[in-house]
């Protein structure tokens, strides 16, 4: 009843291959023998559903781990006590890594979801980047077949296959994504998909819409995972705001007037959404739908221009507003200017900030899909005050936060890489987190 789920199709893999790229099937015993050492390297390939971890025992590692247990009491890897688990998961600086760690064995699993931090794993490890492999020329008069791969960034050498059915790449329209899930429509016809299993969602078709087809939705997302039991599909269109609670049979509608809603963020449990012209409203789901106008003043009066594109991004109890602004053309100097939203007075204000410390921003080419913010980049090999985002020719470009030009603080960097974002019919390259991070299901 939660909405029709349907299996993933695909060809027949030739054997020895995997769903994620062509590595090589290595199988372990069921204790888990083989020896994980994440600290030093991860590879690893997925066997039916599962991931399968290919290394070396790390010594200081081993080392480490000895001064807790005794080693020679434990049957096998699966065995390790849940705390001795958590230190390890704390230590781990990337997605795919962590998607390892919960894939080796039943035992590491259910430590992955028990960890008491594991909320904030969002926060702590870069997303990944899915992107699209560049657009092959047809042969024998047959175009070819749009392909996703994964990207780590604190791994660049890793590089994945994307599950997602051919026919919903060709057929559907991308409306954004949210809680590692991508949100396609085809008129009234809607599919959400896991961005890493392919798993797929069918809700309930939507009332009956008079304007185009690609046009009409402006901002898809989740309120909650799938599984949770007040999740909510919300999409906005040119003149309504649609809820559909997962699993009932139907949409609601809110009637909107000269508002199209852009962006819906969370923040400490309250939902906001920004609209066509930075206007913010609280957005209320029960009883019933509804957005209340959020009276908000600049400091220094300087508003921003619509045409740096703003965009909200949550830093855990932040709600930043970032702006993008092209100085010169020619040289490709350009800023990115952040606003910290103040609520603590009335009416809230926008405090300009400086820079962001130590944090980073995940930032895709269409506006309809999630940014994101990581603390101490560093730790991953990722860079402070920094903006990630996607490019056409390249995975990622990087780009100062604040209000100085960034080519005055760092004249190596590529001037190239243009930073802009639009609306796109087909997903472009966007960053994700699994939708496991989210799940509370063991």
């Amino acid at each position: 009843g939660r909405g029709k789920k349907t299996g993933t199709r695909g060809t027949e893999k030739k054997k020895g291959t995997s769903d994620f790229g062509s590595h090589p099937r290595r199988r372990r015993d069921d204790g888990g023998s083989n020896a994980p050492s994440f600290l030093v390297s991860t590879v690893f390939a997925p066997l039916q559903g599962e991931f399968v971890i290919m290394h070396s025992p790390s010594k200081r590692l081993i080392t480490s781990m000895s001064k807790r247990l005794a080693v020679s009491n434990l049957q096998g890897w699966a065995d390790l006590p849940d705390d001795l688990l958590h230190s390890i998961v704390a230590l781990l600086g990337s997605s795919l890594d962590l998607l390892a760690f919960a894939a080796t064995c039943r035992p590491w699993r259910a430590a992955f979801f028990s960890h008491p931090s594991k909320s904030t794993l969002c926060f702590s490890c870069p997303p990944v980047l899915i992107r699209q492999n560049p657009i092959q020329p047809p042969s024998n008069g047959h175009a070819k077949p749009q392909r996703f791969n994964l990207v780590d960034p604190s791994n660049t050498g890793t590089n994945y296959r994307c599950q997602i059915r051919e026919e919903i790449l060709q057929k559907f329209y991308f409306a954004g994504s949210s809680y590692g899930q991508l949100i396609f429509f085809r008129h009234r016809c809607c599919l959400v998909v896991d961005a890493f299993s392919g798993a797929e969602v069918s809700p309930p078709c939507l009332p009956e819409l008079n304007h185009n087809v690609f046009e009409s939705y402006y901002c898809s997302t989740l309120t909650a995972p799938l599984a949770s039991p007040n999740s909510r599909l919300l999409a906005s269109t040119k003149s309504s705001l649609f809820d559909w609670p997962v699993g009932s049979d139907s949409w609601s509608e809110l009637k909107l007037s000269n508002v199209q809603v852009r962006q819906i963020v969370e923040l400490n449990g309250q939902f906001i959404a920004m609209d066509d012209h930075m206007k913010i409203y609280t957005l209320q789901l029960a009883p019933q739908l509804g957005l209340q106008d959020l009276p908000i003043e600049w400091c220094g009066g300087k508003i921003p221009s619509m045409d740096s594109k703003p965009f909200l991004v949550v830093c855990r109890d932040m709600l930043l507003m970032v702006c993008y602004s092209l100085v010169s053309l020619f040289r490709g100097s350009s800023f990115c200017t952040l606003h910290r939203l103040d609520m603590s007075t009335n009416p809230a204000k926008w405090v300009e900030m400086k820079k962001l410390d130590n944090w980073a921003l995940f930032v895709a080419a269409d506006i309809r899909t999630p940014p994101f913010s990581c603390v101490n980049p560093e730790r991953w090999g990722g860079r402070s005050n920094c903006l990630y985002y996607t490019h056409h020719s390249e995975p990622w470009g990087v780009r100062w936060l604040g209000n100085e030009p960034d080519l005055l603080k760092d004249p190596s960097a590529s001037r190239d890489l243009v930073f802009g974002r639009n609306m796109w019919r087909y997903p472009q390259s966007l960053w994700v987190y699994p939708s496991m991070f989210y799940s509370d299901r063991k």
